[in-house]
C-alpha cells in the first residue's frame, strides 16, 4: 500500500470512530444544556432546588439503553457492525435503536475518507475532517432539537481561524472577515424579517454557524453557502409541507442546509462559478 492509501484508510477509521463519539454528543449535549438552563433559572429566581441533579456529562453515566437501562458493552458499541449484528435492537429488551446511529457513523467515515482523498496527506485533510465532523454533529442536533450549541459552533470558529494562521483554507484576514460577514448578514436578515412579519425566521445559532464557516473558508465562500443553503432548505421545506409532514408555521432547522452548503463550498467552491455560468448559458 502507498502512503496515501494508508492515510486514507486511517482517516476513514478515525472518522468512523469519531462518528460514534459524535452520536454521544448528539444525544447528550442537548440534555446537558437543558439541565444547565434549569439550574441557572433556579439560581436566578432564588428557588430551592427540588432535588440534587444527578451527574450527567458526555462521559457519565456509561452508555445504556434508554428503554430498559441495559448498560451497553464494548462489543455492542462497535460502530456500524454492532448495529448490524444486533439487528438494530437492544440485546436486552429489543428496543429499536434509531437509524440515526449507524447513519452518523457512516457519515463520519465518509468525512474522513473524502478529506484524505481530496487534500492528501497533511494538515488540510485533518482540518477538513474536523470541520466535517463538527458540521455533522451540529446538523443532527439541529434536526432533532432545533439547537445549534455554542459548545460546538464557537470552538469550530476558533479552530477555523487557527488553521488559517497558515493559510490552510483561506488567509487569516479573509477568515476574520468571513466571521464578521457571516454573523452580520444573517443577523440583518433575522431582524429585517422580524420587523416585517413580527416573527423570528431563524435562531442566533444560525448566525454563529455561518460565522464559523466563514472562519474556515473565508468571506468569499459565504455568498455560495447562503445561496445553496437557502435553496436546499426551501426545496426541503416545500417538500415536507407538500407531503403533509410539516406545516408552514412549524419550526424548521436551517443549520443542516448551511452545513451541507459549507461542505460543498469546501470541496467544490472553486468550480461553483463555472458551474453557475454553464447553467445560465444552458437556459438561455
Amino acid at each position: 500500500m502507498t502512503n496515501l492509501e494508508v492515510f486514507v484508510a486511517a482517516m476513514t477509521l478515525f472518522g468512523l470512530v469519531a462518528g460514534s463519539l459524535m452520536n454521544v454528543v448528539i444525544s447528550r449535549l442537548p440534555r446537558m444544556m437543558e439541565a444547565a438552563w434549569h439550574t441557572d433559572c433556579v439560581e436566578f429566581l432564588e428557588l430551592a432546588p427540588s432535588r440534587r441533579p444527578a451527574r450527567f456529562t458526555l462521559g457519565h453515566p456509561p452508555s445504556s439503553c434508554p428503554a430498559c437501562g441495559h448498560q451497553i458493552s464494548l462489543l455492542e458499541n462497535v460502530p456500524v457492525l454492532s448495529y448490524v449484528a444486533l439487528g438494530g435492537r437492544c440485546s436486552a429488551c429489543h428496543w429499536k435503536i434509531p437509524l440515526r446511529y449507524p447513519i452518523v457513523e457512516i457519515c463520519g467515515a465518509l468525512v474522513g475518507a473524502v478529506a484524505a482523498l481530496h487534500f492528501g496527506i497533511g494538515a488540510a485533510a485533518a482540518g477538513a475532517c474536523v470541520l466535517g465532523l463538527g458540521l455533522l454533529a451540529l446538523s443532527a442536533i439541529d434536526f432533532e432539537n432545533q439547537l445549534l450549541p455554542d459548545a460546538i459552533t464557537l470552538p469550530l470558529l476558533w479552530l477555523g481561524l487557527a488553521f488559517n494562521l497558515f493559510d490552510t483554507f483561506s488567509t487569516l484576514r479573509d477568515g476574520v472577515l468571513g466571521v464578521m460577514a457571516g454573523y452580520v448578514v444573517l443577523w440583518t436578515v433575522y431582524h429585517a424579517f422580524k420587523f416585517v412579519t413580527g416573527r423570528s425566521g431563524m435562531g442566533y445559532g444560525d448566525f454563529k454557524l455561518l460565522a464559523s464557516i466563514g472562519a474556515w473558508l473565508g468571506w468569499q465562500a459565504l455568498p455560495g453557502v447562503i445561496l445553496l443553503g437557502s435553496l436546499a432548505g426551501a426545496i426541503a421545506g416545500a417538500a415536507l409541507v407538500a407531503c403533509g409532514r410539516a406545516s408552514r408555521a412549524a419550526p424548521f432547522p436551517f443549520g443542516p442546509y448551511l452545513a451541507g452548503a459549507g461542505l460543498f463550498m469546501l470541496y467544490c467552491g472553486d468550480n461553483l462559478g463555472p458551474l453557475l455560468a454553464a447553467s445560465l448559458a444552458a437556459t438561455t
